[in-house]
């Protein structure tokens, strides 16, 4: 049976336009006074509100990548193709008529939808989002609209899909679904396909209106009417899809299942929340809702060889940062052509939900940090009166030290076990500093991360001031800083994990304002960072011999950007951060103070200057 491309009728477009049993609405302007814009806002943000509940609660959820492409697992015609495994048929530019072979290699004859939600929820994941069609363009479900799929082309001849959002209903966890509303490289009116399909390079401007009301739009109908209620659809990678194609989607999602959330990446800004890059970690509260996908090892899709699996500690980690930052942690795995999720991954959700079992209270339903500044121990999340100290480096002195919380506490406990914890509030008014110092024991309860509830009176009231930490550094992170320029505009802007990048002008320069609470000497040290890690690693990494000028309290210090030595972040080891220690000056008053860094010569062109902070770090006596 061959199963080369559908050619989409203009008789499938109107069918695929239809909506079943949604009656066209209207709307009858109302008189705009200042009061009834307040009332219309406010209604919005309760409706809104309540479709978010559920994600808020979540914070934790689970990506799985699934299809074709586990067969290869990574390999073609006997070759280790690179990049991550569902991209094996883009990496190797495998034709449709040979990539579409391999279903008759997929017969997940161990999959079991019930054991898979179970790890799930062993794992404290709330939610769990897989991919129904990827950018290979087979279905993962029994699809009508299209032969190519799981059901039709496979020997296997099930829906895992139906499997699963029963699976998921008996067990609570939500469910939701992945689908590439872009690329497809099996149709030649999606985007993504420049082997087989190269004359349609020249003319495609955005995706081909048969594919779009055909196949998209028909698959994305019998998701959202054939497997009850879903929690979003996940698109993903918007590349031709225009901006009135990106809400279309939108609506045409509200219409079905007016609950279900839409992810950012449908484009162009009109997603339902915002996600972040693949394995990145956003940095500070945001206004919005937003999620971080983030992969067990190197690949979303299964790849036999890939065994750099990340630590429970990072995962963890990242989990718990995310959350103070108010997003959704979506980790992956990657299942076997069997229907297997492999044992590492197993593994290390066990011991995430095992540390879930006793802190989860400290992420479920929580809110970010009140605080402007990191900890240097750790990081904050928050409920109503409660403040949770989710400590990572635990004081080998026992004396755990917060800056710059005003609110009185009325207790303060470990979450393992509820054990009461000694408080002590200081005040300077002078400084308008605030300090609590907490006695904990010397063995922290968790390896990876122990939390200290605070209890306190009324909403957080914190210093809004970057403020030195009690080990004495004052750490000035890139994106906290205002951005100068002498030009029309700046070239320098912030990634997702707030870097400095694409600095590339001598004219601009970035300025803080901050506390100092211990005056001292100080080495002045800049963090920068290198290019993502792939594998295998992309060529000029990182891009140094930059020149700089720091000023502070009168003080000039010159250096050169280098990579005298390396740091890996403890939540990301993708980003290896090279340090340069460039001078010291001498802070001789508490109080206010300001920072300057200059540009004045860049080096590298490519990238630019990459910044991750200045660092004023104590200087050893």
């Amino acid at each position: 049976m061959s199963l080369r491309l559908r050619r989409w009728t203009f008789a499938a477009l109107l069918a695929a336009a239809v909506v079943p049993g949604v009656a066209a609405q209207t709307q009858t302007a109302p008189p705009d006074p200042e009061a009834g814009a307040v009332s219309k806002k406010s209604a919005a943000d309760s409706e809104r509100d309540r479709r978010f509940k559920w994600f808020r609660d979540a914070r934790f959820g689970m990506f799985i990548h699934w299809g074709l492409y586990a067969v290869p697992a990574g390999t073609w015609k006997g070759k280790k193709i690179d990049g991550i495994g569902e991209w094996i048929m883009n990496r190797a530019k495998i034709p449709i008529s040979e990539y579409e072979l391999l279903a008759k290699d997929f017969n997940p004859v161990k999959f079991d939808a019930d054991a898979w939600v179970k790890v799930a929820k062993d794992a404290g994941m709330k939610y769990l989002v897989i991919t129904s069609k990827h950018h290979d363009g087979f279905a993962m479900f029994d699809s009508a609209t299209s032969r190519y799929d799981i059901a039709e082309a496979t020997p296997w001849k099930r829906d895992p899909l139906k499997e699963l959002a029963a699976a998921c209903q008996k067990a609570g966890i939500k469910f939701a679904f992945y689908y590439s509303q872009d690329q497809d490289w099996h149709e030649s009116e999606a985007s993504g396909n420049e082997w087989d399909f190269p004359s349609d390079r020249e003319w495609k401007k955005s995706l081909g209106r048969g594919y779009f009301e055909g196949k998209v739009k028909g698959q994305l109908r019998e998701l959202l009417t054939g497997y009850g209620p879903i929690g979003l659809i996940w698109f993903d990678t918007p590349k031709l899809i225009t901006k009135e194609q990106s809400q279309d989607l939108v609506d045409f999602v509200h219409k079905l299942q007016p609950d279900c959330l839409v992810s950012g990446r449908v484009g162009h800004g009109v997603g339902d929340y915002d996600s972040a890059g693949d394995n990145q970690i956003s940095v500070g509260n945001t206004d919005r809702d937003w999620e971080t996908p983030v992969t067990l090892n190197d690949t979303w899709g299964f790849k036999s060889y890939d065994d750099n699996w990340k630590t429970t500690h990072v995962l963890l980690r990242q989990l718990v940062e995310v959350a103070s930052r108010n997003g959704n942690y979506l980790l992956n795995v990657g299942p076997t052509s069997e229907g297997i999720i492999p044992q590492p991954s197993i593994d290390r959700l066990r011991e995430v939900g095992e540390w879930m079992k006793v802190n989860g209270d400290a992420v479920y339903g929580s809110q970010g940090t009140p605080f402007a500044h990191d900890q240097s121990w750790g990081t904050v999340t928050s409920k109503p009166g409660k403040l949770y100290l989710h400590v990572f480096d635990w004081p080998k002195n026992g004396s755990l030290v917060v800056y710059g919380l005003k609110n009185k506490i009325t207790r303060a406990s470990l979450l393992a076990g509820n054990k009461p914890v000694k408080v002590a509030q200081t005040r300077v008014a002078a400084l308008d500093h605030d300090a609590v110092r907490l006695s904990v024991p010397a063995k922290p309860p968790s390896p990876h991360a122990s939390v200290v509830v605070l209890e306190i009176e009324g909403a957080p009231k914190v210093d809004a001031s970057l403020i030195q930490q009690p080990t004495g550094v004052v750490e000035l992170k890139a994106h906290q800083a205002k951005i100068e320029t002498t030009a029309a505009k700046p070239t320098v802007r912030f990634d997702n994990r707030g870097v400095a990048e694409r600095w590339t002008t001598e004219a601009d320069s970035l300025k803080w304002e901050f506390k100092l609470v211990e005056p001292g000497t100080f080495d002045v040290v800049l963090v920068t960072s290198e290019q993502k890690i792939r594998h295998p690693p992309t060529a000029d990494p990182w891009e140094g011999g930059h020149k700089v000028l720091v000023e502070t309290n009168g003080q000039k210090v010159n250096g050169t950007v280098e990579a005298q030595s390396k740091r890996i972040p403890p939540h990301n080891p993708y980003w290896p951060l090279p340090i340069t220690k460039i001078g010291q000056v001498k802070l001789d008053k508490a109080g206010k103070q300001t920072l300057t860094l200059k540009a004045e010569q860049i080096a590298g062109k490519r990238f630019g200057l990459t910044l991750v902070s200045v660092e004023l770090v104590p200087a050893k006596k």
